[in-house]
């Protein structure tokens, strides 16, 4: 049986990945807000590095009541937007509904779990580089491996079976089933790049060129890993540079936080920051290099949000 995919977040993530299932004859149907008419007329555009797509013709929609229920939904929204859940979801639900948030951070699960207990959630990983340039227009610049996971085991099944269509799609992934573990991993990278280059106003090519950015860079990713530790979750250490290292060769890129600074939009301080942290202290693990740029950004964040007032 085919999957219904729902696409909410239309964005940089949502655009790539709901524009490979799309391309791949998957049956997909994306939510969009400012972009829905001119998607209608002019279709979805990702220009990739791995292969140019173009869809005329996609299903679009401007609220998701007019939307189909769907086996499986793809949140691609910032963390920050998740609050919208509340309505966004419940038209899409039927009955062995999986929604699979596509987000950084960590305990999102847990706070959708408790909204909507009966309804089965995955988490996926993006190590990718794409951003949305335009109305309907994805740009992908490099990576692109998605990670998969279910957040309980009865999940697991249905989580299997959209890896399975993710890969046949062409996107390289992978499925775990040690969801909280991936999101620890992801978080090595998130915590320090995305943090960095808010507060020091730069590019990831930049923080990798300075000697003493480069060794803050690595201090951060260790205490990441310490963290994870401490929560049962071992990472090895020498992850933090094949992350260092991966990056070096990563062209010049703004992770998503810089460009929601750039932009004055929410950052995504709790499920980057704060909700890391704050397991890490319950299992009595202490990040203060994490912890004064978690507080960097929270001042940072006041002070435009005050200043647009």
């Amino acid at each position: 049986m085919q999957l219904r995919y729902a696409i909410i977040g239309t964005g940089a993530l949502g655009g790539y990945y709901g524009g490979k299932l799309a391309f791949a004859g998957k049956d997909v149907h994306f939510l969009f807000h400012s972009d829905y008419d001119h998607v209608v007329e002019h279709g979805l555009r990702v220009d990739s590095v791995d292969g140019n797509m173009y869809l005329p013709t996609v299903n679009v929609y401007r609220k998701t009541t007019d939307m189909p229920t769907c086996d499986v939904v793809l949140v691609c929204l910032k963390t920050t937007s998740n609050h919208e859940l509340d309505t966004i979801l419940p038209p899409l639900l039927t009955q062995g509904t999986c929604v699979i948030l596509i987000q950084n951070g960590l305990s999102m699960e847990d706070e959708l779990a408790f909204k909507f207990p009966s309804i089965h959630i995955g988490g996926g990983l993006g190590f990718i580089c794409s951003s949305k340039v335009g109305p309907g227009h994805i740009i992908h610049t490099d990576y692109g491996k998605l990670t998969l996971a279910p957040y309980t085991s009865a999940a697991a099944g249905l989580v299997s079976d959209i890896a399975e269509d993710m890969s046949q799609a062409g996107i390289e992934t992978v499925y775990t089933d040690d969801l909280v573990l991936a999101r620890w991993r992801k978080l090595v990278w998130n915590i320090p790049f995305n943090g960095l280059c808010v507060a020091l106003n730069t590019s990831t090519y930049n923080l990798m060129e300075k000697p003493c950015s480069y060794e803050l860079l690595k201090d951060l990713m260790l205490e990441v890993i310490a963290a994870a530790g401490a929560c049962g979750k071992p990472i090895e250490k020498a992850f933090a540079q094949e992350m260092l290292d991966s990056t070096k060769v990563m062209r010049p890129y703004a992770p998503s936080m810089k460009l929601d600074y750039d932009n004055q939009r929410p950052l995504e301080i709790k499920a980057i920051y704060s909700n890391p942290l704050k397991a890490a202290y319950l299992a009595g693990c202490n990040m203060p290099k994490v912890r004064m740029l978690e507080q960097q950004l929270l001042f940072i964040m006041e002070t435009y949000r005050n200043q647009g007032k």
